[in-house]
C-alpha cells in the first residue's frame, strides 16, 4: 500500500461547483480530502478563444486549498468536452497520485494512463448508452467506452446496486458500491420562494433536464388533469425551438409554472424545503443526485417506477408507471396530510441510512487509499 496521498479528479467541469452532480461531488470530495492531508488537483474546463486559435496549455491556480488545472479547448459544443477530456488525460500522466475519472464517456483516452502503470479509479455513473436522446453512433461510442472503463479500471465505483449488477456483465473485476450524497436541508429562507410567487406547502416541484427520458411531459399531463389548488414548478431550461419543450407548454394547465433553470443554491434549497412533494421522472441512471437531494430535504416523493428509483427513494415513497398512476398519487398527496407525513418521515430516514456526505466521502477515501 502506498503512503502517497495525492488525487487527480477528471471528468467534471470543475470546481467550485456550478453545474451538475459530478461537479458538486468533486467539490465535496476535494475539500474533504484536503482537510485530511491530501493534495488534490481538479481538472477544470474553461472557455477558450476563437475556434481558429490554438488552445493554450493548461494553467494552474488554487481554490480553498485545491489545485485547479485550467484546461481550454479550441473546439465548441460536444466536441469541446471531448477535447477537454483528451487534454486532461494527456496532462495527468505527468502528475503523481491516483486518478479518479468521473464517468466513462471517454474512457478510451485513459488507456495510456493504465499502460503507464498509473492507478485509475472510475466512477461508472449511469448506463449512458441506453439514453434515448443519443443517436446510434453516440450510443455505440458510449457502449464501447463503458466496456473499456470496466476492464482498464484499477478500481471501479458504482453508485447503485443495479449499476453493480450491470458492471458484473462487463468485467470480472468487482466494483465497489458507494452512493451519491447530499446535505440535510433543515431550514431555508421562505422569502426565496415568495420572490417566485410561491407559498410554502402549496406547490409540487421537479428539478431535472427537460427531456423525454425524465418523464416531464407525463408528470405535467398528470398534474394538469384536474384543478389542484396548488402549483407544479418545473425547474429546467425550455427552448421554444425544441418540439418536446413546446409540447410541455401545450399540455400544461394554468397551475404549471416554468421558471427556467435556477442555479442559485439558496433558492434551490428553499424550493426543495418548502414544497408539498417532489416529482421525479427519471427512467434510467443510478443514484440520481436530484432524488437524493429531495430525500435530504425531507420531501415526499412521487417517482417513476423502476429499480433505480425504488432503491434510492425507499419503500416509503410513491411510484408511478403511467400518467394515470402519477395523477392518482398527486391527488393523494395534495388532498391529505396522513400519507404525506409518512412519506416525509421515510425520506429523512432513508437519507440518514445511505446518503450522508460524511459516510460517502469516507468510503471514497478508503477506496482511493490503496
Amino acid at each position: 500500500m502506498t503512503t502517497q496521498k495525492h488525487l487527480n479528479i477528471l471528468g467534471c467541469r470543475g470546481v467550485p461547483a456550478q453545474h451538475g452532480g459530478f461537479e458538486t461531488f468533486a467539490e465535496r470530495l476535494a475539500l474533504f480530502l484536503v482537510e485530511r492531508g491530501w493534495t488534490v488537483s481538479v481538472y477544470c474546463q474553461v472557455e477558450s478563444g476563437a475556434s481558429g486559435d490554438a488552445a493554450p496549455a493548461p494553467v494552474e491556480d488554487e481554490w480553498r486549498g485545491v489545485r485547479r488545472v485550467l484546461v481550454s479547448s479550441r473546439t465548441s459544443g460536444p466536441l469541446q468536452t471531448v477535447g477537454f477530456d483528451w487534454k486532461c488525460a494527456r496532462d495527468v500522466r505527468r502528475r503523481p497520485g491516483v486518478d479518479l475519472v468521473l464517468g466513462y464517456n471517454t474512457a478510451a483516452f485513459n488507456i495510456a494512463q493504465r499502460l503507464g502503470g498509473r492507478r485509475v479509479v472510475f466512477n461508472m455513473d449511469g448506463i449512458e448508452w441506453k439514453r434515448g436522446k443519443w443517436t446510434l453512433p453516440i450510443k455505440v461510442w458510449f457502449f464501447l467506452n463503458e466496456v473499456i472503463a470496466a476492464n482498464i479500471a484499477t478500481r471501479a465505483i458504482a453508485d447503485h446496486p443495479e449499476i453493480i449488477r450491470h458492471f458484473s456483465r462487463r468485467s470480472r473485476k468487482r466494483a465497489v458500491m458507494i452512493p451519491y450524497g447530499s446535505d440535510l436541508i433543515e431550514m431555508a429562507d421562505e422569502a426565496e420562494i415568495g420572490r417566485l410567487g410561491l407559498q410554502a406547502d402549496r406547490y409540487f416541484i421537479s428539478i431535472a433536464r427537460v427531456e423525454p427520458e425524465n418523464s416531464v411531459l407525463e408528470m405535467v399531463r398528470a398534474f394538469s388533469r384536474e384543478k389542484r389548488g396548488m402549483k407544479y414548478v418545473v425547474l429546467g431550461k425550455l427552448e421554444d425551438t425544441n418540439p418536446y419543450h413546446r409540447s410541455l407548454r401545450e399540455a400544461a394547465s394554468g397551475e404549471v409554472v416554468y421558471p427556467g433553470a435556477i442555479y442559485d443554491k439558496s433558492t434551490v434549497a428553499a424550493l426543495r424545503f418548502f414544497c408539498r412533494a417532489y416529482l421525479h421522472g427519471h427512467q434510467v441512471g443510478g443514484t440520481n443526485p436530484s432524488l437524493v437531494e429531495a430525500l435530504g430535504a425531507g420531501n415526499a416523493v412521487i417517482a417513476h417506477d423502476n429499480a433505480f428509483n425504488r432503491w434510492t427513494a425507499g419503500a416509503g415513497q410513491l411510484f408511478f408507471r403511467d400518467v394515470e398512476d402519477c395523477a392518482h398519487h398527486i391527488g393523494e398527496l395534495a388532498g391529505g396530510a396522513g400519507r404525506l407525513d409518512e412519506a416525509r418521515t421515510a425520506a429523512r430516514a432513508r437519507h440518514r441510512e445511505s446518503f450522508l456526505w460524511e459516510d460517502v466521502l469516507q468510503a471514497y477515501e478508503r477506496v482511493l487509499t490503496f
